[in-house]
C-alpha cells in the first residue's frame, strides 16, 4: 500500500503525510541547534560539578582555572543578577549550589572560554572544598528516615480497609521499578545571543520554550519580554527537555549577559546523564482483595518514588501515578498513598508517560497473582474486571469513563494475533525445552489525556497568509521528531482546502506565540491543532466575505475545495484559485494575519483531595508480547509483539504508527535492559552508552505488528476526533515484563521480578 497520498489535494487530516523534516533527517540536512552557524565571537561554557553527594560547600578555588588559556570568566551563584532559582513547578532548586551540595553532579559554577575544549579543561581544574554529610541514596533509606519532598498524597475511594477485611481472598506483594535515562540523540544544548537593552535571544533544544523564557528572565532579573526562546527541532525529548533544558538555556544566557558575547553551552553525554533528571524509580507494595471468581474488591497500595534532592516534577508525576493506579479496571474500594522521597541524587523529572507507566504495573502484577491463585488465566481476570456496566464507570478520583474500549482492544488483538493457538504452542514448547523458555503476556491500557494542572491545557497559534497565497504557521508546540508540525499543518490545510506544500512551518518562538504550554502529556496535537484551527477559521471567514462580495453571492454559497474557491448555489458556477482570492483580499485591504487560542473545556481538579475530572478523554490500547529467555544466562529476546492502539480518528496514521512503535521499544528498554546504578558514594556509574544499555536493533521484536483501532468512537470534541498517541503506547510494553514472568513461571505459579528485568535478575529468578 502506498502510504503517501499522490493526489493533488489530500494533504488534510486523516491522511498519511510525510514528516515535514523526514528527508532532511535521513540526508543530514536538518539543522539541529549545534548545526546553526555561530557568530564568530561565540564563547563556550562548561559546568563545574559537585563530586560529593551531600555536603557543606565551604570554598570554590578557581584561580588555576582562571589562568588557563582562553578562559574568559568563571561564574558562581554570586554572579547571578536575579534569582538563583530554576524550579519548574515548585520553587526550591538552584542553578548553582551555594552553601550546600545535594547530589553528585550538582552544578556549582560555569566556566566560559574561547573554545569548548578550553572550557571543559578549565572546569576540571576548579577545586571545591566540601565537608561531607550523611547521604540518603535509595528509596528504602528515605522511607526509613522519613525523608520526603512533600506530605504524603492519599487517594481514597470507598472503604478499602473494610472491604479488604471482608474479602474472601487477599494477596500482598512488593517490588521495585527502576528509573530510566532519556538518552535523546541530541544532548542538552543552548545558544544565547545578547542584544541591546539587556535583551537575550536563546536558541534552545526545549519542549518548553516559555519556561526557558521565564526561568532565564528571572535568573537575569529581567521582564519576560526581554527574553526570546526559539526551538526549531529537537533530536529527541521524551520529557527530558521539558524542564532540564530550561536551566541549561538559562545558564547560557547568564554567560552571554555577563560576557556580552554569544555563548554556546553543550552538555557532553556523561555530564548530561549525571546532571539532569530521569524517570522516577519506584518502590511499590500493595494488598489486593478479591472474590472467588477473581473480581477485585479493594486495593490498598503505597507507591514511593525517588524524587531526588528537590521537587522538580515529582509531585505532579506522583499525581498521575495515583490517577492511573487502577489501569483499565474498576476497583470499588481504593486507598493509595503516594510518597515523594527526597534522596541525595539528581532531581528526577518528566519522562514519557509521566508516572503512568509505574502505576500500570501495579494492577498487572496483581492480575497475574490473582489468576494463579484462582487457577485461571490472566485474560479471564482482566475481562472480569474491566470498566463498563452500571455502577462500574467511575474512577477512584471521581471521573466517569464514558466509553471504555480496553476490552475491545484486547479482544480484537487476541483474535488478530491468534493468541489461543500460540498459548498452546508455548506450553508445548516449554514442556520439552529445559533451558530456553518462552512466554506470552497481554496487557490492556486506559490512559488519561490532559495535563494534571488545568491551566496548562491551553495553546495559541499565529497564521500569516502572504499576498502570493503562501501560508506561514506558528504555534506553541515543539517538534522533537514526533511529527507535530506536520499534523498541525494538515489541520490548516484542511481548513483552507489547500495542499500542505503551501504551508511553511516556523520555529516555535515566544516572540510569536506567548505563554505556551510544554509539548507534553500527549496533548500537543489536541491543543495546538485547535489553536491553529481557530486562527485558520478566522482567516477563512474573512476570505469568504471577500469572495462573496466579488462574485455577488451569499457567503453561504462560497466553498473551498481542491486549492480553489467556488461560488454559487451548487458551488461550481464561478471559481478562482486560492492564490487569486488571497491577492484580491490583499488589494481590498483585508487582514491576512490572525491568532488562534484554545483551552481544553470541562476540566476540574482539586489537588488537595485528589478528586475531579483531570482528563479531557481516555485513550485505550492492548499489547501482546512473546519472548524467549535463556534460563542459564538470563538473556531475553522479544520474538513477536502485536499492538492495538486507540488513536481516535487519526490525523496521520503513518506518523501515529511510528509513535506507537517507538514508544513500545522505549518502554521495553525501560523494563528489560536500561538500568541506572549508583555506587555507595552516590556516583552514577551508568553514565554513558558503554555502561547504560538502550535497546538496539536486536532488542526490537522480530515480528512487530501495529494496528490502530478502527471505528474508534470519541465523544470528546478533540481536533477532528483524533486522540493523542505520544505516551500511551510506552505503557503497552508492560506486556514484555509479564511475558518474561510467564516464561519463568510453572503452571499455577507466580514469579516475582523487579524491573528492569535484566539478564542478572532473570537468571537469578530462574535459579530459584
Amino acid at each position: 500500500m502506498n502510504i503517501l497520498s499522490p493526489t493533488p489535494f489530500r494533504s488534510g487530516v486523516h491522511t498519511s503525510q510525510r514528516h515535514d523534516s523526514a528527508e532532511k533527517h535521513v540526508s543530514g540536512a536538518a539543522l539541529y541547534l549545534d548545526d546553526i552557524p555561530s557568530p564568530p565571537d561565540t564563547l563556550h561554557a562548561a559546568l563545574v560539578l559537585s563530586p560529593v553527594a551531600h555536603g557543606t560547600l565551604t570554598a570554590i578555588d578557581s584561580s588555576t582555572a582562571a589562568a588557563m588559556p582562553g578562559v574568559r570568566a568563571i561564574l558562581t551563584a554570586a554572579d547571578i543578577p536575579g534569582k538563583n532559582e530554576i524550579g519548574p513547578i515548585l520553587k526550591g532548586e538552584k542553578l548553582f549550589a551555594t552553601d550546600l551540595v545535594e547530589h553528585v553532579g550538582q552544578p556549582v559554577a560555569l566556566v566560559i572560554a574561547d573554545t569548548m575544549d578550553q572550557a571543559r579543561a578549565a572546569a576540571h581544574a576548579v577545586t571545591l572544598a566540601i565537608t561531607p554529610l550523611p547521604a540518603i541514596l535509595t528509596i528504602e533509606q528515605a522511607l526509613a528516615a522519613n525523608s520526603l519532598l512533600c506530605p504524603p498524597m492519599i487517594l481514597t475511594s470507598g472503604d478499602a480497609d473494610a472491604a479488604l477485611a471482608a474479602a474472601p481472598h487477599r494477596i500482598s506483594a512488593q517490588f521495585s521499578i527502576g528509573g530510566q535515562e532519556h538518552f535523546y540523540l541530541e544532548g542538552q544544548i543552548a545558544l544565547a545571543l545578547p542584544g541591546e537593552d539587556g535583551e537575550i535571544t536563546v536558541h534552545t533544544s526545549s519542549q518548553n520554550p516559555t519556561e526557558v523564557q521565564q526561568i532565564t528572565a528571572e535568573l537575569l532579573g529581567l521582564e519576560f519580554n526581554r527574553v526570546t526562546a526559539i526551538t526549531r527541532r529537537m533530536g529527541g525529548g521524551f520529557g527530558g527537555k521539558e524542564s532540564n533544558a530550561s536551566w541549561v538555556a538559562a545558564a547560557a544566557a547568564l554567560a552571554a549577559a555577563h560576557t556580552g558575547h554569544p555563548v554556546k553551552f553543550r552538555l557532553p553525554r556523561e555530564v548530561d546523564m549525571v546532571a539532569t533528571g530521569k524517570r522516577h524509580g519506584y518502590l511499590i507494595d500493595y494488598t489486593i482483595g478479591f472474590d472467588d471468581d477473581g473480581r477485585v474488591l479493594a486495593l490498598r497500595a503505597r507507591t514511593a518514588a525517588n524524587g531526588g534532592h528537590s521537587m522538580e516534577h515529582t509531585s505532579a508525576v506522583m499525581t498521575r501515578t495515583l490517577c492511573h493506579i487502577e489501569n483499565a479496571y474498576f476497583i470499588p474500594h481504593v486507598h493509595v498513598t503516594g510518597l515523594c522521597c527526597k534522596t541525595n541524587t539528581v532531581s528526577n523529572t518528566a519522562f514519557r508517560g509521566y508516572g503512568g507507566p509505574q502505576a500500570v504495573v501495579v494492577m498487572e502484577d496483581a492480575v497475574l497473582r490473582i489468576a494463579a491463585h484462582r487457577a485461571t488465566t490472566p485474560e479471564a481476570i482482566r475481562t472480569l474486571n474491566f470498566y463498563g456496566g452500571k455502577g462500574r464507570e467511575t474512577t477512584p478520583y471521581g471521573q466517569n469513563v464514558p466509553q471504555p474500549l480496553a476490552a475491545e482492544c484486547m479482544n480484537q488483538l487476541m483474535a488478530k494475533s491468534d493468541f489461543a493457538r500460540r498459548r498452546e504452542e508455548i506450553t508445548a514448547f516449554n514442556a520439552t525445552s529445559p533451558v530456553i523458555k518462552r512466554g506470552i503476556g497481554c496487557v490492556p491500557l486506559k490512559f488519561g489525556i490532559s495535563f494534571n494542572k488545568p491551566h496548562l491545557n491551553q495553546a495559541g497559534a499565529l497564521i500569516h497568509i502572504y499576498s502570493d497565497g503562501s501560508i506561514r504557521l506558528s504555534h506553541g508546540g515543539t517538534e522533537m521528531g514526533q511529527g507535530l508540525f506536520t499534523k498541525i499543518a494538515q489541520v490548516v490545510a484542511e481548513v483552507f482546502q489547500v495542499d500542505i506544500s503551501k504551508i511553511r512551518l516556523s520555529a516555535t518562538s515566544t516572540a510569536e506565540v506567548p505563554n505556551t504550554s510544554p509539548t507534553a502529556a500527549s496533548s500537543g496535537s489536541d491543543l495546538n491543532g485547535w489553536a491553529a484551527h481557530a486562527a485558520a477559521t478566522t482567516l477563512r471567514t474573512r476570505l469568504v466575505a471577500v469572495a462573496a462580495q466579488h462574485f455577488g453571492v451569499p457567503e453561504d454559497d462560497i466553498t473551498f475545495r481542491d486549492n480553489q474557491i467556488f461560488a454559487g448555489p451548487d458551488g461550481s458556477n464561478q471559481s478562482m484559485t486560492f492564490n487569486e482570492l488571497v491577492k484580491l483580499a490583499y488589494l481590498t485591504r483585508v487582514s491576512l494575519s490572525a491568532t488562534g487560542f484554545y483551552k481544553t473545556p470541562d476540566l476540574t481538579w482539586d489537588q488537595a483531595s485528589l478528586k475531579g475530572s483531570p482528563f479531557f478523554y481516555f485513550t485505550y490500547g492492548a499489547a501482546i508480547a512473546e519472548v524467549a529467555i535463556d534460563t542459564l544466562t538470563g538473556e531475553t529476546r522479544i520474538l513477536r509483539a502485536d499492538l492495538m492502539q486507540d488513536a481516535g480518528k487519526s490525523l496521520n496514521p503513518t506518523l501515529d504508527i511510528g509513535q506507537v512503535e517507538g514508544a513500545f521499544v522505549q518502554g521495553a528498554g525501560w523494563l528489560t535492559c536500561e538500568e541506572l546504578w549508583w555506587d555507595k558514594e552516590g556516583r552514577l556509574r551508568t553514565a554513558g552508552p558503554s555502561t547504560y544499555k538502550i535497546p538496539g536493533s536486536r532488542d526490537a521484536p522480530t515480528i512487530f505488528n501495529v494496528h490502530l483501532l478502527e471505528d474508534s468512537p470519541n465523544t470528546a470534541n478533540t481536533i477532528f476526533r483524533s486522540k493523542g498517541v505520544g505516551e500511551p503506547p510506552l505503557l503497552l510494553a508492560v506486556c514484555v515484563w509479564t511475558a518474561i514472568r510467564d516464561a519463568l513461571a510453572k503452571p499455577g505459579q507466580v514469579v516475582s521480578l523487579d524491573a528492569p528485568a535484566t539478564p542478572e535478575r532473570i537468571a537469578m529468578a530462574a535459579a530459584t
